[in-house]
């Protein structure tokens, strides 16, 4: 077996620097890399620019990121889960970036195919357009929406092949595959690892050139 993109948890965290733009595969607490997430909050990274749908609850999956100081910046839109987030934003602890869920969805897949900017007539007229460039297309009004880029994108999947292809189960299916493709540095928590050949290719949904790292996910 060829072991290249194999990595410990240790290993894989170590490719994640300081200020890092960090894209996370998830909604909720479901279909998220719980371990390399665990292994992020262990590592004491700090100034993180954390890319996710929301962040978790107080303390528990992303959230404790937060709880512990180390986030800068959020790029998301669902936080209701929690409440944690507005606190520091209030407090001037972080920074808050929030995007239409299906707008934030099109940024990430547009990074990952080489679209700088898209037009959507999502958030026309309310106050996340403000300061962004408008469009009327047909009568319809537009507003500018950039793609969304990471350092490092940290998602789940279930299965991979040794080359680093990727299968997905039921809610990883999420964020986790646009995510993939839209990260200089991609690292893969999934639960099984086989030889090349062993997935049939029309199950593959994320191709093993968007895959830098593989670890195998740690029993509970």
């Amino acid at each position: 077996m060829n072991n290249s993109k194999i990595s410990s948890y240790e290993e894989a965290i170590h490719f994640i620097e300081d200020g890092a733009r960090i894209m996370v595969g998830g909604f909720g607490n479901a279909g998220n890399p719980e371990g390399l997430i665990d292994h992020l909050v262990k590592s004491r990274k700090k100034d993180l620019t954390i890319i996710s749908n929301d962040l978790g609850s107080p303390d528990l999956g992303l959230g404790r990121l937060l709880t512990n100081g180390q986030i800068k910046a959020l790029i998301g839109n669902y936080y209701n889960w929690n409440p944690e987030v507005a606190t520091a934003y209030n407090e001037k602890r972080i920074d808050v970036t929030l995007i239409p869920q299906g707008s934030f969805a099109e940024a990430i897949r547009a990074a990952g195919v080489g679209i700088p900017a898209f037009y959507t007539p999502t958030s026309m007229g309310t106050d996340l357009a403000q300061g962004k460039q408008t469009q009327s297309f047909d009568g319809i009004p537009c507003v500018l929406e950039r793609a969304i880029h990471a350092d490092i994108a940290i998602i789940r999947a279930h299965r991979a092949d040794d080359l680093g292809n990727l299968t997905y189960y039921k809610t990883a299916c999420n964020f986790n595959p646009l995510m993939a493709m839209a990260a200089t540095t991609t690292i893969a928590e999934v639960d099984e690892i086989v030889r090349t050949g062993q997935i049939d290719p029309q199950a593959i949904v994320t191709p093993h050139v968007f895959v830098n790292h593989i670890v195998k996910k740690e029993k509970p």
